[in-house]
């Protein structure tokens, strides 16, 4: 049986935690004298009773959670914390609509970066830190930042852990758990901190650089301008967004050791690190190239607007220097490549992920030489180790579903008259919790406001599904899954 009890308990002492956040945005909206100081109060206090409500019908409850109850309460909880943080755009009256309203907060703690918000320069500074916080807090995991604060409120903490961590191979840094969380959201928030004093120092203002600290980090890219980084036209801050969007693509696990170790010669060796790196490269001098001969680009501004869309769009961080709208369409497909690969397991980023990419090119490639040699034992090898049968069929299953809600999604978008590209696009954009897509429809400058509300129903699951990686959410639709055993 589910243990509803344990499960309303956790979300209790979420919301509190959620309600403590909203009170850092009261003090920015304080600070500013505006008028959304009334809204994060309201919200506040609305989230804050709300949580002692479900700490009261979840006392007495035992601390330990199964591993059913730990699918269906990180489903449960990305889902509540959205519902909540639509409170104070909609008390504030910044969004009007509960769908809008939704839709934005289910972007922002997914780190997609879609928004429905047409000119976002309006906002008061308190809703802007509110939608850059909301990427921050989801950029590692709303349930995984508790185990790392919490550790005894989570008694299934491992169980909690693989459902909601990103890629097919959870590893840790540490025996505990709670230490490798706490080591992880250490150097998150040292990412956070270093990126938004190199921002300030390239002549930000404290505020914009806190908040495209966090968006950045967070590989989320909402913005507090309407061009995104393109509102600054400084090289500096754009070469600052680029490295700080690839440190942040790169296994946190894999950062520790590298980095706070010292063993830089670790990140050579790792598979996906190197197919992270080849990628990024091999792209950005393809585009460069289109742009220096095809679009009259001088060669700097051609090196580093493609570096910094392809950085972007493969941690689906979604930033913009640039309108890659008006690019020559093959840029396009090769953007549209990196969004669906997206970053390394264990970052902030979507997407399939590297290491998916490279398990499914060595499967590949064993086929082929199995052909020529059937009897050979030829086994999928990363970082030396040998990958289990029951991980590479977990591998195509992901591939089949991530494929298979790409074209459902187009399906139902193009009973709206969105047309086929931009059905696909869209679709691909939120699986992959990239948010901007490709096309002059949907661009740069241009926000998802248009689209009808069902489509933006559809789009939300979509996003959340993205962000757990499909199968924490669909496993709960299965009818094994409610069986007693």
């Amino acid at each position: 049986m589910i243990n509803f009890r344990i499960i309303c308990k956790i979300i209790g002492s979420l919301l509190f935690i959620e309600a403590f956040f909203m009170t850092w945005c009261a003090a920015i909206a304080f600070y500013f004298h505006e008028e959304d100081q009334i809204a994060f109060l309201m919200s506040l206090l609305i989230t804050f009773g709300s949580g002692f409500l479900f700490l009261l019908w979840g006392r007495n409850a035992e601390n330990m959670l199964s591993r059913k109850d730990a699918f269906l309460l990180v489903t449960a909880v990305w889902v509540i914390f959205s519902l909540f943080g639509t409170f104070p755009f909609l008390i504030h009256g910044s969004i009007t609509n509960f769908t809008d309203a939704y839709f934005e907060t289910m972007s922002g703690f997914t780190t997609t970066g879609a928004t429905i918000i047409d000119d976002v320069e309006v906002l008061p500074h308190g809703i802007l830190f509110w939608r850059s916080l909301m990427q921050w807090i989801g950029g590692l995991g709303i349930v995984f930042f508790t185990i790392a604060i919490l550790p005894s409120l989570v008694g299934g903490s491992v169980k909690v852990f693989a459902a909601e961590a990103t890629g097919p191979v959870k590893a840790k840094m540490h025996p505990r758990l709670t230490t490798t969380a706490k080591w992880i959201w250490s150097i998150y928030l040292l990412l956070t901190i270093g990126c938004g004093i190199a921002f300030w120092l390239a002549g930000m203002n404290w505020f914009d650089a806190t908040n495209y600290s966090m968006t950045t980090t967070a590989t989320g890219g909402f913005s507090i301008h309407n061009d995104s980084l393109a509102f600054f036209h400084d090289p500096t801050i754009d070469y600052i967004a680029i490295v700080f969007q690839f440190l942040a693509g790169i296994n946190f696990t894999l950062l520790y050791a590298s980095i706070f170790k010292a063993k830089f010669a670790d990140l050579f060796k790792n598979s996906e690190f190197k197919f992270y790196i080849s990628i990024l490269l091999l792209s950005t001098a393809g585009i460069a190239t289109v742009l220096y001969l095809q679009s009259g680009y001088d060669l700097e501004p051609a090196i580093r607007s493609s570096l910094f869309h392809v950085v972007s769009f493969m941690t689906t961080t979604g930033m913009f220097n640039d309108d890659v709208a008006l690019w020559p369409h093959i840029t396009w497909i090769i953007l549209g490549a990196l969004m669906f690969i997206g970053g390394c397991a264990g970052s902030t980023s979507g997407g399939f992920k590297c290491i998916r990419a490279v398990m499914t090119l060595k499967s590949l490639r064993n086929n082929f030489r199995q052909i020529l040699h059937p009897n050979a034992v030829l086994p999928v090898r990363i970082n030396g180790q040998s990958v289990p049968q029951a991980r590479m069929v977990a591998l195509f299953a992901f591939f089949t579903l991530f494929i298979l809600m790409i074209l459902v999604t187009a399906g139902i978008m193009l009973l709206s008259n969105i047309d086929m590209i931009n059905s696909i696009v869209i679709a691909l954009s939120c699986v992959s919790n990239i948010g901007p897509s490709l096309s002059t429809d949907i661009g740069a400058n241009i926000s998802w406001s248009g689209m009808p509300d069902f489509v933006k129903w559809t789009l939300c699951p979509l996003m959340l599904m993205g962000r757990l990686e499909i199968m924490t959410v669909l496993v709960l639709f299965t009818r094994s899954y409610w069986k007693e055993n």
